[in-house]
C-alpha cells in the first residue's frame, strides 16, 4: 500500500509538474468541504512500522469528482493531458468502491470493529483444559448443548466439560476410573442435594490413593466454569503416611504441584507454615503455590485452631476408620474446619459396631442419617437383633428391612469395590507349592494346640479366685472394664510364650499364684528362647525353617505386642536368621529407608538380605507396602478385623510378583478362637451393610461370643465345631464349597482340614508332623492356574509401559496449564 501511494503522486507531479506545495493546497479554495482537500505528501506516507493501517481513500481526496476535477482541468494545457486525469478519476471511483470497511455478517452486531483478533474468535471465550473428544478421555462433567448464539451472547455463562489430566489418565484402572467420577460427583453436590461428601471404602490394594490424587489435581485445575474449583485441599492421614502421600503426588503428577508437608518441628515452625498455607489466594488464573497440605492427625489435632481461620476447598481424611468415635478430640477438631467437601478413605468402615459406621457418615454428611440417637433406634437396635443367631423370624425380617433403608440413603455417598477387582492385576494369594497342581489359596487360619505346659497355667488362671470373681460381676453387670482387658491381654500373652508371664508367675500376681513352679528350672526369659514351651511358637519355627530351606522367599512376622517381637528377635538370633525390625520406637525416616532396602529386589539376590521383617500391627499396619515379601504371619489376633486385614494386606499390594502365603495361627480351644469367632461375627455385619451381603450366615449368638474365659482343649477347633458345618462329617470334609460362594466372610464355605493329607502347603503337611497343628481353615482366592515367571513379566511389563509414558516428550505440560483454560 506504501509505494501505490508513492507511486500515484510521483505519476501526478510529472504530468501537471505542480509543486508539492501546490499539492498540499486545496485544489478548489472555494470548497469548504473539509473532505475535499489533497492528503500532505509527508502525511501519506507516514505509515506505522508496527501496525498495517487500512486505506480510506475517497473520490475526495488527491482526485475529487466534481469542482476539484474541473478546477485541474482547467489548468491542463492539451486535450491528452484532460484524457488521463479522467481515467485516474475512474480508477480512483473504483477503488473506493472495493475498498469499503469490513461489516461482521452477524444480524444486529454492536462488537468493537477495531479490536485486534484473528477471524471470528474472540479473546476470553472459555474453553476445556484437555480435549473432551480424545480417545480415553475421562469426563467427569458434560456440559448442556447450547446453539452458536447462545454461547455468543455471554461467555461468561459458558460451561466446559471437566477432563482428567491426560497423564492420570493413562495409568487409571476401570474401577479407579469409576471410583474418581462417583467422588467428584458427591463433591460438587451432583448425586445428594446439598451434601458434598463421600467415603472411599474400597478394600485395600485397589489404588484408593491415586483416585483421590486425581480427584484433588481435577479440583484445583478445573470446573465447568473453565477456572479450579478449589485453591487449597488437606489431607489428613497417619504419621507413617505424611511422606508416602508427599511421594505418591510427586509420583502420579511429575512434581507439577508442590506439596507442603507437615509431621514434625516446633509449634512456632508448624504455625507459621500453616499459617502460610491458609493464607494463599489463587491470583487470577493462577492457582496457589502449595495447593496441598499433607499433616498428621495428631498434628491437626493440635494446631487445628490455625487451620479452622480460612475456608479449604476439600479435605481427605486416609485410614478414616480414626474417626469411628465422635466422641474424640481428632473427630471434633476436624469437623470444625470450614470445609464442606469431605472424601473419608477406609477399606474397613465399620469395625465394631454399627454406631462407628454412623460417626463416618456423619462426618462426610452431617444429618444424612439423623441424630446418634435417631440412628441407634431406627437402625442399630433393629439391625443388630435380626443379624443374632437366636433371632426369631419377625426380628431378622425387620432387621432386613431396616438394613435395606440404611443402604438406600448411605449408597449414594459410599463406593465399595472388593479386592476380587485385583485378580485382574495381581498375583494369586496362594498357599499352595508351584510343583504341585492344587488350586490358589489365600488364607490358611491355623489352629495349634497349647503344650502340656501352656494349658497347666491357662487352667490354673482361668479357675483362680480373682478370675471366677470377674466372670461373676460380668454376669451380673457389674465386671470392671479395666480388669477384664488386663485377664484377657494375660491370656493372650500366655497363648503367645510363657515367657511373656514368667514375670507375673514368679511374683504370684492375682491369678498366677504357685504357676512359677511349672517353668523349668533356672529358667530366664532373658537368656535364649526355649521355642518348645510355646505350641505357636513351635509351628512358626517349622515354617521358617522349611521356608528357609527350600525357597528364596521372604516373610513378614506381625503381632500386637512388642513383647512377641522381642522373641521373634531370639528365635531368629537362636537359628541365625538375618531380620529387621520395625515398631513404634522407629523414627519415620528409618522407617522408610528399611522398607525401601527391604523391597529392593537387587538388594534381595545377595545372601546378606534380611530374610524376615518384623512389623508390630500398631505400628506399620497400616499403608506399608512390602511387596519384597511374598509370605506372612499373623501371630496373634485383634478384637478389631479391620486391623488384622490392614496388617495382612502388607504384602498382596499392586507391584508384587510373587504368590502370596498369608497364616493366620490361633491357639486351639482358647481366648484366641473367641476373639476370631467375634471377628467373624463383626465381619459378617460388615458385609450386609458395606459390601450388600443377603446371605450371610447367622453362626454365633451373643451369648457365645461372650464366654471368654472357657477352654476347651479337646476340640481340635471350637470355632469349626460352633460353625455347626454340614459338609464336614466326622471331621472330614466331605463337600467342596460352591466356587461363588463368599469367602470373604464366611467360613462355613473355606475348606477344612483336619489332617495334613487335605493340606494344600506342603510347608504345612512338615509342620503337621511336629503333632502341633489340630485343624485348618483355607481359602481360596480365585480359580486360576498361574505360572510365576509369566505373572513377573506381566507386571514388569505394565510397569515399564507407564515409566516409557512419563518420559514421552508428548505429556510434558507446562506447569501453569491450568491458567490456560479461560484464555484460550
Amino acid at each position: 500500500m506504501t509505494s501505490y501511494l508513492t507511486d500515484l503522486f510521483i505519476l501526478q507531479r510529472k504530468r501537471f509538474a505542480p509543486s508539492v506545495k501546490d499539492c498540499e493546497k486545496p485544489l478548489n479554495a472555494n470548497d469548504n468541504n473539509p473532505d475535499d482537500k489533497v492528503v500532505p505528501l509527508k502525511k501519506a506516507l507516514r505509515v506505522s512500522s508496527t501496525k498495517v493501517l487500512r486505506p480510506t481513500i475517497s473520490t475526495n481526496r488527491l482526485l475529487t469528482k466534481s469542482s476539484s476535477s474541473s478546477a485541474l482541468l482547467q489548468k491542463c494545457a492539451s486535450p491528452q493531458q484532460r484524457v488521463n486525469i479522467e481515467g485516474s478519476d475512474h480508477e480512483a471511483f473504483i477503488r473506493n468502491i472495493l475498498l469499503k470497511p469490513f461489516k461482521v455478517p452477524i444480524p444486529n452486531y454492536e462488537g468493537s470493529y477495531s479490536s485486534r483478533v484473528l477471524g471470528m474468535r474472540r479473546s476470553g471465550v472459555p474453553c476445556a483444559l484437555h480435549d473432551p473428544y480424545e480417545e480415553g478421555a475421562l469426563i467427569l462433567y458434560e456440559p448442556p448443548e447450547q446453539s452458536v448464539t447462545e454461547k455468543l451472547k455471554d461467555s461468561s455463562k459458558i460451561l466446559v466439560h471437566v477432563v482428567v489430566d491426560p497423564v492420570l489418565t493413562l495409568v487409571l484402572r476401570p474401577h479407579q476410573r469409576e471410583g474418581v467420577k462417583f467422588m467428584y460427583d458427591c463433591v460438587t453436590g451432583r448425586r445428594i442435594p446439598d451434601a458434598f461428601g463421600c467415603i472411599m471404602a474400597d478394600e485395600m490394594g485397589l489404588g484408593k490413593t491415586l483416585q483421590c490424587i486425581t480427584l484433588v489435581w481435577t479440583l484445583i485445575c478445573q470446573s465447568p466454569q473453565a477456572k479450579g474449583t478449589i485453591d487449597k485441599a488437606i489431607v489428613v492421614c497417619p504419621s507413617s503416611l505424611v511422606k508416602n502421600w508427599s511421594n505418591e503426588i510427586n509420583k502420579w503428577l511429575r512434581n507439577r504441584v508442590n506439596p507442603l508437608a507437615v509431621d514434625s518441628g516446633s509449634k512456632d515452625d508448624i504455625d507459621r507454615n500453616l499459617e502460610t498455607f491458609i493464607n494463599q489466594m489463587a491470583n487470577g488464573r493462577r492457582r496457589c503455590a502449595m495447593p496441598i497440605l499433607i499433616i498428621s492427625y495428631e498434628t491437626f489435632r493440635l494446631h487445628a485452631e490455625v487451620l479452622h481461620r480460612k475456608e479449604i476447598g476439600l479435605v481427605i481424611c486416609d485410614e478414616g476408620h480414626r474417626l469411628k468415635n465422635s466422641e474424640n478430640q481428632t473427630y471434633q477438631a476436624l469437623s470444625g474446619l470450614k470445609c464442606p467437601r469431605r472424601v473419608l478413605i477406609s477399606g474397613t468402615p465399620i469395625q465394631n459396631d454399627l454406631l462407628e459406621y454412623f460417626s463416618l457418615v456423619h462426618f462426610v454428611n452431617p444429618g444424612i442419617l439423623g441424630t446418634a440417637q435417631e440412628f441407634k433406634k431406627k437402625f442399630e437396635t433393629p439391625i443388630l437383633r435380626g443379624r443374632d443367631a437366636d433371632a426369631t423370624d419377625t426380628q431378622q425380617k425387620i432387621g432386613q428391612e431396616k438394613l435395606e433403608e440404611l443402604l438406600s440413603i448411605v449408597n449414594r455417598c459410599i463406593i465399595r469395590r472388593t479386592s476380587v477387582l485385583l485378580t485382574k492385576y495381581l498375583p494369586i494369594k496362594s498357599n499352595f507349592d508351584l510343583t504341585h497342581n492344587f488350586l490358589p489359596q489365600d488364607e490358611l487360619i491355623v489352629c495349634c494346640r497349647m503344650t502340656k505346659m501352656q494349658k497347666e497355667i491357662y487352667e490354673r488362671f482361668i479357675h483362680s479366685k480373682s478370675t471366677i470373681a470377674q466372670m461373676k460381676a460380668a454376669d451380673s453387670g457389674y465386671a470392671s472394664t479395666s480388669t477384664s482387658l488386663a485377664a484377657i491381654t494375660n491370656l493372650k500373652k500366655l497363648c503367645n510364650h510363657p515367657a511373656m508371664i514368667y514375670e507375673k508367675c514368679a511374683e504370684n500376681a492375682e491369678g498366677f499364684e504357685k504357676c512359677a513352679e511349672l517353668f523349668p528350672i533356672g529358667f530366664n526369659p532373658q537368656k535364649q528362647l526355649q521355642v518348645d514351651l510355646s505350641g505357636k511358637m513351635r509351628v512358626l519355627d517349622c515354617l521358617l525353617a522349611v521356608v528357609k530351606a527350600t525357597s528364596n522367599d521372604k516373610v513378614v512376622l506381625v503381632s500386637n505386642y512388642t513383647q512377641t517381637l522381642d522373641t521373634f528377635e531370639q528365635l531368629c538370633q537362636l537359628r541365625r536368621y538375618s531380620y529387621v525390625r520395625l515398631d513404634g520406637s522407629m523414627s519415620i525416616k528409618k522407617r522408610a529407608k528399611v522398607v525401601e532396602s527391604f523391597n529392593d529386589p537387587e538388594v534381595g539376590a545377595f545372601v546378606g538380605s534380611e530374610f524376615i521383617f518384623m512389623l508390630s500391627s500398631k505400628a506399620g499396619g497400616c499403608g506399608l507396602n512390602l511387596i519384597g515379601a511374598n509370605r506372612l504371619v499373623m501371630f496373634d489376633p485383634d478384637w478389631n478385623p479391620a486391623n488384622d486385614d490392614q496388617a495382612m494386606a502388607r504384602i498382596w499390594r499392586d507391584g508384587q510378583k510373587k504368590l502370596c502365603f498369608i497364616y493366620r495361627l490361633l491357639t486351639t480351644g482358647t481366648i484366641e478362637e473367641k476373639m476370631f469367632q467375634r471377628q467373624t461375627h463383626k465381619k459378617a455385619l460388615s458385609s450386609c451393610v458395606v459390601d450388600n451381603e443377603e446371605d450371610v450366615a447367622r453362626h454365633f449368638s451373643v451369648d457365645q461370643l461372650k464366654d471368654l474365659f472357657k477352654l476347651d482343649d479337646k476340640t481340635p477347633s471350637d470355632t469349626h465345631a460352633r460353625l455347626k458345618c454340614t459338609r464336614c462329617i466326622n471331621g472330614i470334609e466331605s463337600k467342596c464349597p460352591p466356587e461363588t460362594a463368599d469367602t470373604n466372610s464366611d467360613l462355613a464355605l473355606w475348606h477344612h482340614s483336619q489332617d495334613k493329607k487335605r493340606l494344600p502347603d506342603n510347608a504345612l503337611k512338615s509342620v503337621w508332623d511336629a503333632g502341633v497343628i489340630s485343624f485348618v481353615f483355607h481359602q481360596k482366592s480365585h480359580e486360576t492356574t498361574v505360572n510365576e515367571a509369566e505373572l513377573a513379566e506381566n507386571a514388569s511389563e505394565r510397569r515399564s509401559d507407564h515409566d516409557q509414558k512419563e518420559n514421552d516428550e508428548n505429556f510434558v505440560i507446562d506447569n501453569d496449564e491450568c491458567e490456560s483454560s479461560s484464555s484460550q
